[in-house]
This record gives C-alpha cells, structure tokens and sequence, in this order.
C-alpha cells in the first residue's frame, strides 16, 4: 500500500492546531519537525532527548508532516485544510508561511521514519515522557515514567504549553484530589495527575479519536488504569465537584469552559488553564475575572502561558 504525504511549513506556536486539522482531515498520523525543540534543548537542563543532528537543518519554524490513504483523493482535501489553516490566525496564532506541498511515499517507509520524531522528554526531575517501545533508564529513584503511544497523532516532543501544565499539576497536587482533565487528548496530563497522587481522574474530550487514544495509553500505565474517559463537550453537563480542573486547550476555547469550571470546583479548589499565547493573556485575565477567579501563579515558557487560579471567595 502507498501513502500521501501532506507537508505544512508553518509556526512553532501553531503546530498543535495545525496537526489537528490534519487529523480530522483523514490522517492516519502526523509527524513535526519543530526548530523550538532544538533551542529548548540547548537551553533547558529539561526537555526532550534529542539527536540534534535530526533537526539541525531546520532554523526557523515548524514542519507537519501528515500521511493519508491513497484512497483518499488530496485534491478534494487540499484547499479545505488550507483555509482551515488560514482561520487559526483568528484564533491569535502565527501561522506562518501555511505552505502545503503533497507527495507519495511507501507503506514501509512511513512505519518506521516517523518514529525518529519521538523521544524520552525530561518534564522535571520528578517526571518523564517515554515512547512505549523505548527502553529508559530513570536518572533518579524519584522519576515517574509516563509511556506514551503516540497512536493517530506523534511529534518532536512534548509542547511548551503541555510541559507548563504539567509542572503547574507537579505544584498543585498533593495526593487525594479529584482532577478533571479537560480536553485530555493523549491523556498525559491525567496519568501524570495520578503519578503525582490524585485519588480521582475524570478525563473528557470531544474527539473520539482522543478519548481511544487516552484510553490506549492510560493501559500503558498501569496507575493509572482507574482514569475514568469519556467523550464530551468540555464541562457541559459535568455535574461532579473537583479539587483540581485541569484544561491545556486554546485561549478562546478556555473562555467557553469558565463558567462550568467556577460551577464544578470546591471553593478551596485549584483550576489550571494552559495552551494561551502571549497576546490572549491580557483577554484571558478579564474573563477570569468576570468570573470570579484570581490568578494565583504564572507560568511561563517562551511566548506561552500556564496559569494557576482561585476562586474568589466573598469575605
């Protein structure tokens, strides 16, 4: 069997959402060239374990690369995900150059060659992303190994808003919280919520896609096997209260979610918001404080945020 390749030159910031277009486009998985994980690299004592030889030809930006059946037909496809692309920047991102070139490659060639993109990614001392099928030694007794499988969507490494989140749950969570983890997508933030003591996981996503991927993953580790996944539209209908809510999505996406989470957490609770770039955080702190919240720590890592807040109790 041949596969389609797609190739989208974008922006680092956009590498997430233009991976998801992609997806839901029919990709039976993606690949990402990212310049960023190299600087991380060099910059960070954390980050990803890289090969700097893989990336040192990409200086600026960010690659996806995405692989389709040969029996879908790209150039029905093709412009329905360049204007999709195009729409992200009313969402704040850079984009950046948004060229899509195709191209014809072997089933051989795709199972193996992707699997050059994803490595062991040092969070923190305490915590450490594997691919499933890489042996890892942990570097101290207290290292926590979150294996992953990539499944339907793999890149470089873990993205800057993904690692901010979890460092912000490393902070907040000290054993026996219930966590809902909102937008969970591969589910790593829910399985580190259980490393790091969390009694209750409760797991949501619209895409079924990502709810059988967590699910996937989650059986990986087996602490974390008692995550309760499903499918759903961010906290609608969600009726149960949270010690910690815990969502790594866009910043007009988080806007939607506000009210619901100042609804399902305990007043002494904890809500972590991640996945906003520099220009929404200004936005991002008024809505929060239309609802009712206070910002209690920022974090930050390049031009994105993480944010932990409260609710703002009446005296």
């Amino acid at each position: 069997m041949k596969w389609n390749q797609l190739s989208v030159i974008t922006s680092s910031e956009a590498v997430e959402a233009v991976s998801s277009i992609l997806m839901e486009a029919g990709a039976n998985g993606v690949a990402i060239e990212d310049s960023m994980d190299l600087v991380n690299f060099e910059s960070d004592p954390f980050g990803e374990i890289l090969d700097k030889e893989t990336f040192s030809h990409r200086k600026e930006g960010a690659e996806v690369i995405a692989y389709f059946p040969e029996t879908l037909f790209l150039p029905e496809i093709i412009p329905s995900i360049q204007l999709k692309v195009e729409e992200l920047t009313t969402f704040g991102l850079d984009i950046g150059k948004h060229s899509i070139t195709a191209s014809e490659v072997e089933e051989s060639d795709w199972a193996t060659a992707w699997k050059k993109y994803y490595h062991p990614v040092n969070i923190s001392r305490y915590l450490t992303i594997v691919p499933e099928w890489q042996d890892y030694t942990p570097n101290n007794p207290d290292e926590h190994i979150i294996y992953l499988d990539p499944g339907m969507a793999f890149g470089t490494g873990t993205h800057p808003t993904t690692r901010l989140t979890l460092q912000a749950l490393e902070v907040t969570l000290r054993g026996g919280e219930t966590v809902l983890d909102v937008g969970t997508g591969s589910g790593v933030l829910s399985i580190a919520s259980k490393f790091l003591g969390a009694k209750d996981v409760y797991a949501y996503d619209l895409d079924e896609v990502a709810v059988n991927s967590a699910k996937e993953n989650m059986a990986l580790n087996p602490i974390a096997t008692d995550v309760h996944v499903s499918a759903n539209d961010l906290l609608n209908g969600v009726d149960k209260k949270a010690d910690v809510i815990v969502a790594n999505i866009l910043a007009d996406i988080i806007v939607l979610m506000l009210k619901d989470a100042h609804r399902c957490l305990k007043d002494d609770g904890t809500l972590i918001i991640s996945g906003i770039i520099e220009d929404k955080v200004p936005m991002i702190l008024e809505e929060l404080e239309k609802e009712s919240f206070v910002v209690d720590q920022l974090f930050k890592q390049k031009d994105w945020y993480a944010i932990i807040v409260k609710k703002q109790l009446e005296d």
